[in-house]
């Protein structure tokens, strides 16, 4: 039988067990959303109360569990999730949903998460629009005030706890005017009402904030964090919120980083800028997430020594040790931004006395927009599983994050999420399973990709073996296959400034932004290195260093992020660069014609709904990556002058 969960990922369960009742073996109460999540099950289920089967719930303090983690085990007819707290036990019923969704036994585990912030930021505008939002509008915001679809709210809020995701911000890190003042009446009775629902599914609002926001509500003439009024500003501004919303989360900030205001107009640095807020908010517990995105973005594209990569390292790998307790630096999980390949970040092994939470970014605005298949979750686990070198060898990203600093209670991953009004979230069916994968890999960094995906498929659809196979195979060739018709070997950007979408060469190559490929007649690639370059790669532990500093060394999947080559360069796949470039893109656009076909094969196994909501977008796929293919082939023989060895048409 099946049931449907409405918008949570748990829709279309198929049950090989039969669960016939629940029961509490202690007097303590369930939550009241748990109640409702137990109650809509069996309802939905039409489960009828019999022996057959019981569901126990046990609560007990136990040290290793945590506030989050929870124990299941199957005696008998009797399957138990035992918990320190209430949420502990939403989160123990979720996956024994899961189990229920692939068919799989219950098995005696225990679960506790591996990061402690399971986040995600919304880059939501008052007005109802959402930068770099792919599927409709906000869910919270229409014509600067809140829409008040409170259902629609808790829909979202059952929707991130069956992941666990425990944090959220619900306004753009780009606060303009209007935004600033969700931290006052009348909107903050509006965001303790979001709070309120929210916090019944053991999630914290958060709220991103303009750092200049005394001078943009028009109050002080100065946002200088040594001012004293600055400070009483700001220690008013959090009694005011924490008077609302006791449990409020704290702050989200962007400061010093593209045009946004910040402690370097003051000729402060950072520590002092973040440290001010954290004060304001330490009596509350609040907590205080600053964003290492901070880079001069007016540079000058004729000075070749400015390194956009460098500029987080520079900026923050100082400062490491002087951040309050209740600081956090949040580190993208690249130095650029979100590519669909580029080196991980530095900072993640340099900094051992500040807590850090790793950002990386769900909506596709780099890869794809959500109009194109790219499964993220490869792409995160790289990230995750790579080795700084910070304590030798072993020393993983993941591992970073629970280790620094030396008792670690605020660090983990957040993401800047990819939803909206659309009625399936994220307007690609498929683009579901980042989502997905985001929460799945914030509580468990073990989990493979592989895994992930089957979950999310077993959750989500109704196939046979062989059609399961079919997605898989589409979803976990996916990121490679979009990389190979865009910008090769860790290059980058070569997109539409502004929007990001579709192939544009040169469009940031003489810009302020600092993104550059410096292709010419010769060769490509930025020279990052000690020796000739930037300097980019003394950044890293000498493992890392010399690995990426020697071109014999250095991954072909990042060479030219790293390195100026001449397009005659031979890798390490035996092809000249020029050649890989032509063949790659060529192969690409060949694989995304396969989609078509495969997914072609799966009519009459999926809702036509989700049929088509894929069937349409992977037409536009194919005709940008066909535009992807002609304009980067045609850009790249008329600046190196070779021929495809293989003679193929690569210019009108």
């Amino acid at each position: 039988m099946s049931v449907n969960l409405d918008k949570c990922w748990l829709n279309h369960i198929h049950i090989d067990h039969s669960i016939q009742s629940y029961a509490f073996s202690t007097e303590t109460n369930l939550s009241k959303t748990l109640e409702q999540e137990l109650t809509h099950f069996f309802a939905a289920e039409k489960v009828q109360d019999s022996k057959e089967a019981q569901l126990f719930f046990e609560m007990k303090p136990l040290a290793n569990l945590g506030e989050e983690g929870f124990r299941m085990e199957q005696k008998e007819n009797q399957i138990i999730i035992t918990a320190a707290t209430s949420k502990g036990w939403l989160y123990g019923f979720y996956h024994l949903l899961r189990l229920f969704s692939q068919g799989k036994p219950v098995v005696e585990l225990e679960s506790i998460p591996d990061n402690r912030f399971r986040m995600v930021n919304h880059w939501d505008n008052m007005d109802g629009s959402i930068e770099r939002g792919y599927a409709g509008d906000s869910i919270f915001f229409r014509d600067n005030q809140f829409r008040e679809d409170w259902d629609r709210v808790r829909e979202y809020a059952r929707l991130l706890a069956s992941v666990s995701i425990n944090a959220l911000t619900i306004n753009n890190v780009n606060v303009h005017q209007v935004e600033t003042y969700l931290i006052r009446e009348p909107l903050l009775s509006q965001v303790a009402k979001a709070a309120e629902i929210f916090r019944s599914y053991g999630i914290k609002l958060f709220l991103s904030i303009n750092y200049a926001a005394p001078i943009e509500m028009g109050e002080l003439t100065t946002a200088d964090p040594l001012d004293e009024t600055v400070q009483a500003w700001w220690q008013q501004a959090a009694d005011t919120i924490y008077a609302k919303i006791s449990d409020f989360g704290g702050f989200v900030v962007k400061a010093d980083s593209e045009n946004r205001p910040g402690p370097f107009t003051y000729g402060r640095n950072h520590a002092d800028g973040a440290n001010m807020l954290g004060r304001a908010i330490a009596p509350y517990q609040g907590v205080v997430f600053w964003r290492c995105f901070v880079y001069d973005n007016h540079q000058d594209w004729r000075n070749r020594t400015i390194d956009r990569a460098r500029a987080a390292y520079d900026h923050f790998a100082p400062l490491d040790g002087e951040f309050l307790d209740n600081v956090v630096l949040q580190i993208k999980n690249g130095p650029m931004d979100f590519q669909v390949r580029e080196a991980v970040s530095p900072l993640f092994g340099a900094l051992k006395k500040t807590n850090q939470i790793l950002e990386f970014q769900i909506t596709q605005e780099y890869t794809g927009q959500q109009k194109h298949i790219f499964y993220l979750v490869p792409l995160w686990k790289e990230v995750l599983d790579f080795d700084t070198h910070a304590e030798g060898e072993g020393s993983t990203i993941q591992k970073v994050l629970n280790r620094y600093p030396e008792h670690p209670s605020l660090n983990g991953i957040t993401a800047v999420t990819n939803v909206g009004l659309d009625n399936n979230w994220t307007g690609h069916k498929l683009s579901q399973a980042n989502f997905y994968g985001f929460g799945r890999l914030g509580w468990d960094a073990s989990l493979t990709a592989e895994e992930i995906l089957e979950e999310w498929i077993a959750g989500t659809f109704t196939l046979d073996d062989a059609a399961k196979e079919v997605l898989k195979e589409i979803m976990m060739t996916s990121r490679y296959v979009y990389e190979e018709y865009t910008s090769p070997l860790g290059i980058g950007w070569m997109v539409e400034p502004n929007h990001h979408y579709g192939p544009n060469i040169d469009g940031y190559e003489y810009s302020m932004w600092g993104t550059y490929h410096f292709s010419d007649r010769n060769g490509l690639g930025v020279d990052r290195t000690v020796a000739t370059g930037t300097g980019y790669t003394s950044q890293y532990y000498p493992e890392n260093f010399e690995k990426y500093e020697h071109i014999e060394t250095c991954p072909d999947e990042l060479l030219l992020f790293f390195h100026h080559v001449p397009y005659t360069h031979v890798l390490k796949s035996g092809k000249t660069v020029i050649q890989h470039i032509y063949d790659t893109h060529f192969v690409g656009v060949e694989a995304v014609k396969g989609y078509q076909e495969k997914w072609e094969s799966l009519k009459g196994q999926l809702a036509e709904e989700d049929y088509e909501n894929v069937r349409l977008r992977l037409i536009e796929q194919m005709r940008c990556a066909t535009e992807w293919r002609d304009q980067v082939n045609t850009y790249y023989y008329r600046k190196s002058g070779v021929v495809d060895e293989k003679n193929r048409i690569i210019y009108p």
